[in-house]
């Protein structure tokens, strides 16, 4: 890697920037894709533009051939993110669950009794309330949010919060009664149906699941489901 696109990609990986390192691998000439914008003595034309932004969609590095040349298009995302609104039974194991999955995990809830250290070992713990705390963390594409408090003072703050950003998930605990009569509320507030229908609720892939373990395991799953629609012949967004 050539100095100055090292200096650019350390630079943006400090502002928490996803970035691509395009590589001709005959010539060595690269080019850094940072907010879709490229630099470098490497021109990205036609399929080769088209292929880093297939590469970064996916969040996976690849080699390609472009006009019978090679080229490796090395991908570097943020750290998928998870923020859980309420620290309760299902919250624990739930963080614990998304840990192993590669999250970084952020327990809100202004209730200091409940989030706490010991409770979630590992997680970020943030005692503001939800919008506050979400507006803090700033929500992006490589980030999911699970409200399970079953407060509507901190679920629903935190789910309209959720809704105006770019968070690739976005979930709910709650019967769908519970669904129901939050949807009408939040409609009263001004936001669409298709807005409302971000929202996975009752939260978690239906598997039956029962216990508070068992309802974590069907939240990371829909979690993982949302994140590699391909695995399932879908392309990425």
């Amino acid at each position: 890697m050539k100095a100055t696109s090292l200096n650019a990609l350390l630079k943006a990986r400090a502002e928490k920037r996803d970035v691509a390192l395009v590589t001709d691998l005959e010539s060595g000439a690269e080019a850094l894709v940072v907010d879709g914008l490229a630099e470098g003595d490497l021109a990205l034309d036609g399929g080769l533009s088209g292929a880093v932004k297939k590469a970064m969609a996916a969040n996976e590095s690849r080699r390609v051939e472009e006009n019978e040349r090679s080229y490796f298009i090395l991908v570097l995302s943020q750290p998928l993110r998870l923020a859980i609104i309420g620290a309760g039974h299902i919250s624990q194991y739930l963080s614990s669950m998304a840990a192993m999955a590669g999250f970084e995990v952020t327990i809100i809830d202004p209730r200091t009794t409940y989030a706490t250290a010991p409770r979630f070992p590992g997680a970020e713990l943030n005692h503001d309330w939800p919008e506050e705390a979400l507006g803090a963390l700033g929500i992006d594409r490589r980030m999911a949010v699970v409200a399970l408090s079953h407060d509507p003072k901190l679920d629903e703050p935190a789910l309209a919060t959720a809704m105006k950003s770019d968070a690739f998930y976005i979930g709910a605990l709650g019967s769908r009664k519970t669904q129901g009569a939050r949807r009408e509320r939040m409609k009263e507030q001004g936001f669409s149906d298709a807005d409302l229908d971000r929202i996975h609720g009752p939260v978690g892939l239906d598997i039956g699941a029962l216990s508070p373990p068992e309802i974590g395991i069907s939240i990371v799953a829909q979690i993982i489901d949302v994140l590699r629609p391909k695995k399932k012949g879908i392309a990425p967004k």
